[in-house]
């Protein structure tokens, strides 16, 4: 639900708006592909008394299909104010200033479900899981074919003030236009990723590794280490004890490090700032406008689930991903030309990226999905359209828009090699363009015909700034065409989509080691009737 009350105090147009959202999700999503990534899932699946080949050795017993799958339950509810209020907009001076505020709460379990788990014979009867303690979802014990449980809560919780003031400083031609914001927001993390490990053979759950969320970002100054199979290494470490005394306590050196980040884990990612606006705008006549802007954009951070685990080589995933931030310097155009016969707008753009976030996998870090400010980088571009309408053809309009980026990372931020220096920035195409003819005459006094083709063009992109997650996706053309007759009401058309079946690579990801790239619709034929009553 969402509500607006509208009106004046004094000089001043006052709008207040709301909005309040509530929604529930239930799916069950395929996992098997996680068989290609899952260097664990023959110990769920499989007889505890399968061997492997090797050397003297013969593959024996018996494995189950790997027909896994997750089934997820989601909770988020939304509620933001904003409060704003106008100068007139007559005026030579003009001001608009408010404020804002957003609450986000998120709740998500997901079961990761291996049925073979159930028929395998394993080393003796798994205990039943259980949650961490601390916030859950769901209590215990977890369904027999899950073996693994992610059940977290988010909250994001955002202040705005913000204001913005215009002067004409001549009248109809030269207007100046200065804006400012400050944000205030906070992220908080609970919940646990818990599994099934250590639990063959035993009477209780040991609900050893996975991520305690709850004791990671309680922001206590304590930590209690759940890594191991061994009960007696389960122990609680505070600021008082040094890496040496972590490590005497049994811990290996990686272990210990982790546990030593894991006692000064933040208990929420927290910012705030301003950020600014500029812009000069002249309109010699009524049909050309110029403007400049600058202008300061950002991301909010986030808390990461693997937050402090190490690769023992130097890198630690960070608890806290910091806001990114992009400067863009504009020069842009708004043009009626020719009596109005021809419409061209369109900008040139200089953006600056710092501490872009990205999501990275890479198992020889950690084998959960973790973010990370991985680079800075900077993207130059040219966009605009255009439309043309001659008087001496009437009925004919021709419309095209076109991009021109080259993007590029210019300083890798993260100590490995999952991004490079150089390259680009992903689903950032060198030039993207379509160009549409309509061509509409009379047929009667009612009756009005038309025929219109399209192409559209797309160069090739990369889906994703991580070296051993991207793929590149192809460059293509598509065409389109449609004609119909019209009267003032009913409509009649026959079209063909894509008409040379063209299969157009729009999007991709490489989850799980495997390449997933989504085409467009295939030539598709038809016609289409309408009515206005």
């Amino acid at each position: 639900t969402s509500w607006t009350v509208e009106g004046r105090l004094a000089m001043l147009d006052v709008v207040y708006t709301g909005a309040y959202t509530d929604r529930e999700t239930e799916q069950r999503v395929d996992y098997s592909d996680y068989l290609f990534v899952g260097q664990y899932l023959p110990y769920y699946i499989c007889d505890g008394s399968v061997s492997y080949p090797g050397a003297g050795n013969d593959p024996s017993g018996t494995c189950q299909a790997p027909n896994l799958y997750v089934t997820s339950a989601s909770k988020t509810t939304v509620f933001t104010q904003e409060l704003r209020f106008s100068t007139p907009a007559e005026n030579r001076w003009r001001v608009t200033a408010g404020g804002f505020y957003s609450d986000l709460e998120l709740q998500e379990r997901n079961d990761f479900a291996y049925p073979g788990n159930v028929l395998a014979q394993p080393f003796g009867p798994f205990a039943p899981n259980f949650p961490q303690d601390g916030f859950t979802s769901a209590p215990g014990p977890f369904p027999a074919d899950t073996i693994f449980r992610n059940d977290i809560r988010r909250t994001d919780e955002q202040f705005g003030i913000f204001g913005e003031a215009s002067f004409d400083i001549v009248p109809d031609l030269l207007t100046v236009t200065l804006g400012a914001r400050y944000y205030d927001i906070e992220v908080d993390f609970e919940g646990s990723a818990n599994g099934s490990f250590c639990n063959s053979g035993a009477a209780t759950d040991a609900n050893a590794f996975g991520t305690d969320l709850n004791d990671l970002y309680d922001g206590d100054g304590e930590y209690t280490f759940i890594g191991s199979c061994d009960a007696s290494l389960r122990q609680t470490f505070d600021l008082n004890d040094s890496l040496a005394d972590i490590q005497a306590a049994g811990l290996t050196p990686t272990q210990a490090q982790q546990v030593f980040n894991a006692v000064r884990a933040p208990d929420a990612a927290k910012t705030d700032g301003f950020i600014y606006k500029g812009t000069v705008t002249v309109t010699p006549t009524q049909d050309l406008l110029f403007y400049a802007t600058y202008s300061e954009g950002f991301r909010p951070g986030l808390l990461n689930r693997p937050g402090g685990a190490t690769n023992g080589a130097g890198f630690t995933v960070p608890f806290e991903l910091e806001t990114d931030e992009v400067k863009n310097y504009e020069l842009g155009w708004k043009l009626d030309l020719a009596d109005g016969q021809v419409r061209f707008n369109g900008s040139a753009f200089y953006v600056d990226i710092s501490r872009l976030q990205t999501t990275i996998f890479d198992p020889s870090i950690t084998n959960l999905f973790f973010s990370a400010n991985a680079a800075d980088a900077e993207v130059k571009g040219v966009e605009a359209d255009f439309t043309f309408a001659p008087y001496s053809a009437p009925g004919l309009t021709v419309a095209g828009a076109f991009s021109i980026l080259d993007t590029e990372i210019t300083e890798v931020l993260i100590p490995t090699n999952d991004v490079v220096a150089g390259s680009d920035l992903a689903f950032a195409p060198s030039f993207q363009g379509n160009l549409r003819v309509r061509y509409e005459w009379d047929l009667s006094d009612t009756l009005e015909a038309y025929v219109q083709p399209q192409v559209s063009y797309s160069a090739s992109k990369f889906t994703d700034v991580v070296e051993i997650n991207k793929l590149e996706l192809d460059s293509y053309t598509v065409v389109d065409f449609a004609a119909g007759v019209m009267s003032n009401n009913w409509k009649f058309e026959v079209f063909g989509d894509n008409l040379f079946d063209e299969r157009a690579q729009i999007s991709g990801n490489y989850v799980n080691d495997r390449a997933r790239i989504t085409t467009n619709r295939p030539l598709t034929v038809g016609f289409r009737v309408g009515y206005d009553y």
